[in-house]
């Protein structure tokens, strides 16, 4: 039978790695690190005394290739989601609180009601974000939504940062259009938020290594990718260093690599090269934290901190777009963000809790106009290589979504090549 090597077990090559034993098929998944999930990981902290998420990642009902990935593996009841979904936020500097409520339906009537739309905005500022439907491809987010008002500072300016990593300077139009037009433009259960229960590593990326193992495919730790043997328009070995795994007839790969890691191996495909930085603070508090509405989420307007997820006893921040807060020390991190979470959480100023600040430098690809023409497809002019990876042209944002979507293409065309 033949073989499909897959490289690199973040939430691409996993749901890649996934879909080949689904189907039957033999499959071989090599990952440099000592534990798959890429990005996605959780890891228990010392200080806390808890096990956190290196990041916060949202799961919405409009992601489809998520929720398939999770039924083949079983994995759909370690998410908790909304009953309905609804974004409650807070203006630390102000004080005012409002909850965002889409409404069943594709109609989205409820732009309409003040009720459930964003205060000190008008049904008409809404007509904006259409422009984005038909932005060019150099278009921003700016260009198309203005750069002022209160409906880009409580909506479009949060939103973009939290689905793209980007101000909406800078923030490629034609990225967040798909999700505006897969989310809102379906309706409210298309909008519903959901979480991991325990975490990422529990959740998600667990059950997917099972899946794969259980199936009869074998999941290989510590193997990092030196180069590769060509022959024509074949890949015949991979280069792991001390060892190679050569390639039959009808073998294929799957590259799911970061793509720094990825142009060192092929410097001939096009690569999103440029990054940006996401922060984390994870806040233990003693008691359960306690969001509007039951809520697992909260957006932050007029602060540092952006969004506040809720897990227990742990307060979890994020802060997208963060090169600069990057490059601060991680105490004075914790006190801006802190600053912002008790104000949010009702409580009175004081110094901040056990704390652990995580930075991801290159959290994902700049998602700017630039960057879109460099997304590489996942077809190469070699017969038997596909790639996967948030950064290929998968015409999504870098989310786990658009992860686990490359993931389930790259294995497509792996499969259909060793049909052939």
């Amino acid at each position: 039978m033949p073989m499909i090597h897959v490289v690199g077990a973040g939430m691409a090559g996993l749901a890649c790695a996934v879909e080949i034993v689904r189907s039957g098929r033999a499959v071989t998944l090599h990952e440099s690190a000592g534990q798959a999930g890429g990005r996605c990981r959780s890891f228990h902290d010392e200080t806390l005394d808890r096990v956190i998420d290196n990041g916060n990642h949202l799961i919405l009902g409009a992601n489809p290739a998520v929720f398939s990935y999770l039924d083949t593996v079983d994995g759909r009841s370690g998410l908790v989601g909304q009953v309905r979904a609804e974004f409650p936020f807070v203006d630390v500097t102000s004080g005012e609180r409002w909850t965002l409520r889409p409404n069943a339906g594709r109609l989205p009537w409820w732009i309409f009601s003040p009720a459930r739309r964003v205060p000190g905005t008008r049904w008409t500022d809404y007509l904006a974000g259409l422009k984005l439907a038909r932005a060019a491809e150099t278009a921003t987010i700016a260009d198309c939504v203005g750069n002022s008002g209160p409906l880009v500072k409580r909506l479009w300016e949060p939103l973009t940062v939290a689905v793209l990593n980007a101000s909406t300077e800078e923030g490629a139009a034609r990225l967040l259009w798909p999700v505006l037009r897969l989310t809102f433009g379906q309706g409210e259960a298309a909008c519903r938020a959901y979480v991991a229960r325990r975490g990422l590593g529990p959740d998600l990326v667990e059950p997917g290594v099972k899946y794969i193992r259980d199936h009869g495919g074998k999941v290989c730790f510590g193997r990092r990718l030196r180069g590769l043997n060509k022959a024509g328009r074949r890949i015949e070995a991979l280069d792991f260093g001390a060892e190679s795994a050569a390639l039959a007839p009808g073998d294929s790969v799957v590259l799911a690599m970061p793509a720094a890691n990825l142009v060192q191996i092929l410097t001939e495909i096009p690569a999103p090269l440029e990054t940006r930085a996401i922060v984390n603070a994870h806040f233990r508090l003693d008691h359960a934290v306690q969001l509007p509405g039951n809520n697992r989420l909260l957006g932050i307007i007029g602060g540092t901190a952006q969004w506040l997820f809720a897990r227990d006893d742990i307060a979890s921040v994020t802060v997208s777009a963060a090169d600069k807060l990057a490059e601060i020390d991680a105490a004075e991190i914790a006190e801006r963000l802190w600053r912002d979470v008790a104000i949010a959480l009702g409580k009175p100023p004081s110094a901040p809790p056990p704390v652990r600040i995580v930075k991801e430098k290159r959290a994902t690809f700049a998602q700017i106009p630039a960057a879109l023409a460099k997304r590489a497809q996942p077809r190469t002019d070699y017969e038997n290589l596909f790639l996967a990876g948030d950064w290929t042209a998968t015409g999504l944002p870098a989310t786990i979504e658009g992860a686990v979507l490359s993931g389930q293409r790259a294995a497509t065309l792996a499969l259909a090549n060793a049909r052939r």
